[in-house]
């Protein structure tokens, strides 16, 4: 079931990669919110709150239906924390009945065998778990030793594939931490991916010492990790180099935010701020063309993956309107751990 599963999931993406290379004027990725609340409170997270609503059911599947007229070839459930949202199974039966490709984003406390199950009769194509400690602590309660048992059941019962992304520079203790993690996501056969800490303003924190090393080592598991596909655009970005780049955000990847509104990303709210009801094929083509001034210093991985689809052609000449910031520079190495740090089970 699985090999045939994974088999047709393979030919559906690639039919999606190959339309989207031909045709730039749809989204080829979008994060729809849910869910604006979360369960936790991440130190470096400003995308959730503990009081907001779900978005009601039928509001989300209209938003899912526009997505689809516009083109779009893959949709994000994204949060805060969007197994909140009480519909979740409903939304991702709608999306795929619209032909999208469907993934989530979750910090898989809310994950059970029983979940798992609801989402592989939904359809989901492949969900991402953010492990960032093995213990937990001040800036995280997302650890190894809390979530092994739910990653154990996606192993063992889900449809859809699974990836583990990690933070580097989040200011967790120990960030060695990382390097468990990923060895763990690999004995599990599931992918991983790094992200590189924005800071509040949604731009570069350069890594220091320590945490370089630890995002170097991380390099080495290149095989299956989805971090091999634009790789030097990271590695830039952890040596707090710039980089040359044509965002394309407002065109090929889009943020819905859970007011319905369209933003350029997570940390560009509120840009260009149009309702998605209301968006269309125009504004798509403006926004192709717009160069983003935050550009350079973005830690946005999915953003800059999407635009690898069209780095090679039209080059932009309208500029939107946003404040240029500069990365700000490593804080001092954290004191190395001891030599016999080992997960406590």
């Amino acid at each position: 079931m699985k090999v045939t599963t994974r088999l047709t999931r393979t030919l559906r993406i690639a039919r999606k990669i190959a339309w989207a290379i031909l045709n730039r004027n749809h989204p080829v990725l979008v994060h729809l919110i849910p869910m604006r609340r979360c369960n936790l409170a991440c130190s470096y997270c400003n995308e959730y709150d503990a009081v907001s609503r779900p978005v009601a059911t039928e509001v989300m599947l209209a938003r899912i239906d526009k997505l689809a007229v516009l083109g779009t070839a893959v949709l994000t459930f994204s949060g805060g924390e969007p197994m909140l949202h009480p519909d979740l199974d409903k939304l991702v039966v709608r999306a795929r009945e619209r032909g999208l490709f469907v993934t989530l984003i979750t910090n898989g406390y809310y994950l059970s065998q029983e979940r798992i199950e609801k989402l592989n009769a939904a359809g989901l194509d492949h969900l991402q778990i953010s492990v960032d400690n093995l213990e937990p602590d001040e800036s995280s309660m997302k650890s190894l030793r809390l979530l092994e048992p739910k990653l154990k059941w996606l192993s063992e019962h889900a449809d859809f594939t699974v990836a583990i992304n990690s933070v580097v520079g989040s200011g967790i203790r120990n960030p060695d931490d990382a390097l468990i993690v990923a060895r763990r996501a690999r004995e599990l056969g599931f992918m991983s991916s790094i992200g590189i800490i924005h800071d509040d303003r949604g731009q570069l924190r350069a890594l220091g010492a320590r945490e370089m090393r630890v995002y170097d080592e991380l390099r080495g598991f290149s095989r299956r990790s989805i971090l091999r596909f634009n790789h030097l655009f990271q590695d830039n970005l952890a040596r707090g180099v710039g980089n040359d780049w044509s965002c394309r955000a407002g065109a090929r990847y889009l943020y819905v935010d859970e007011a319905g509104l369209v933003s350029y990303c997570s940390q560009q709210r509120g840009q260009p701020g149009i309702p998605l009801l209301d968006y269309g094929k125009a504004d798509i083509k403006r926004e192709y063309g717009t160069k983003k001034s935050c550009a350079a210093y973005c830690t946005v991985n999915c953003v800059q993956q999407t635009a690898i689809l069209d780095n090679w052609r039209s080059p932009q000449k309208a500029l939107a309107m946003l404040p240029i910031k500069a990365p700000r520079l490593p804080s001092a190495p954290a004191p190395a751990p001891p030599p016999d740090r080992v997960l406590a089970g």
